[in-house]
């Protein structure tokens, strides 16, 4: 039988963690806690060997990964054990907190640049990580579990984490140094109306702004979480296994009649490649990152890792 780690991240640990102002109540900590302690219930009663961690810091979260360190190598890096007889639940009330579990176990086996061994492929920077079990403990919608279809209840993913299904699902990695598990919608909402910006935005070769467009919103998609604004189609085959990124612009284009009356549409140009960059022209846009809000004040990059992390489905 299985070691299992059962991590869950405290208030204000990673980048987000209930994303309202109703995290500090005990009713929505004690919510929160239940399905913890029903997961850890499930997995014992199973015969596992459990611990419960909870995060405060990034060194909590590291001490935990480092348990999945594979043996020493001759070239010195740091690499996963992916036959690791230890097990790893990540309890999440976020996507955001998902995402920066799987940022630290990048920045953990990530070899440098003038490090990179033979042995990795061509297409990643990045080994294949360690497989997740993941518990989500906010309401049902649409976020990354839901679309991956893995299980809910705490039940369920007790039996997924010790189960020996595991699907691998491609990774945005960026040139911040951060990594996107679903994806990011740049612009959008400004004080609750829509606003536009300008920026280039390009796909591997192809070029959906070169920056004089006035855009509603730019989706850089590797799910489907940001695929429409407003009831707007914006991504259309977003997918987390394809090894591909999908990005869509939203374009407001005005028309005339032969009376002369202007008419507005939104004209969305989509494209899919290996990679994905955006340079805003003005000063500052607005975005939102697997549910973690920020500002875009300079060129962002993202390229695909195909099948680079993974999760436990049965």
């Amino acid at each position: 039988m299985y070691d299992v780690v059962l991590l869950s991240l405290a208030e204000g640990a990673g980048e987000a963690c209930c994303g309202s102002d109703s995290c500090d109540s005990h009713a929505q900590a004690d919510t929160l806690r239940a399905p913890v302690r029903a997961c850890l219930d499930a997995l014992r009663a199973a015969g596992a060997r459990v611990e419960s961690v909870t995060a405060h810091a990034d060194k909590d979260i590291d001490a935990v990964l480092a348990r999945f360190d594979g043996p020493a190598r001759e070239d010195g890096l740091t690499w996963p054990d992916l036959d690791s007889k230890t097990r790893l639940v990540v309890a999440i009330a976020t996507d955001g907190q998902l995402r920066h579990v799987v940022r630290r176990l990048v920045r953990r086996y990530a070899p440098p640049p003038s490090r990179r061994p033979a042995d990795l492929a061509d297409n990643r920077t990045v080994p294949d990580l360690p497989a997740l079990a993941v518990l989500p403990m906010g309401p049902p919608s649409r976020d990354l579990a839901a679309q991956l279809g893995l299980p809910r209840d705490p039940a369920g993913v007790a039996a997924a984490a010790l189960g020996t299904e595991i699907r691998r699902v491609d990774l945005l990695r960026t040139d911040a140094g951060s990594v996107t598990l679903d994806g990011a919608l740049l612009g959008g909402r400004a004080e609750e109306r829509l606003a536009t910006w300008q920026g280039r935005v390009e796909v591997d070769d192809a070029v959906l702004t070169n920056g004089d467009d006035p855009v509603l919103a730019c989706v850089v998609g590797n799910a489907a979480g940001y695929a429409e604004l407003d009831g707007l189609p914006l991504l259309t085959g977003a997918d987390p296994v394809s090894g591909q990124i999908e990005v869509a612009v939203a374009v407001p284009v005005v028309s005339r009649s032969l009376l002369g009356k202007s008419k507005v549409r939104v004209e969305v140009r989509r494209a899919r490649g290996r990679a994905a960059s955006v340079l805003p022209r003005d000063a500052e846009v607005p975005f939102v990152d697997d549910g973690v809000t920020g500002n875009l004040t300079r060129k962002r990059s993202w390229w695909i890792e195909p099948g680079a992390w993974a999760v436990y489905t049965g």
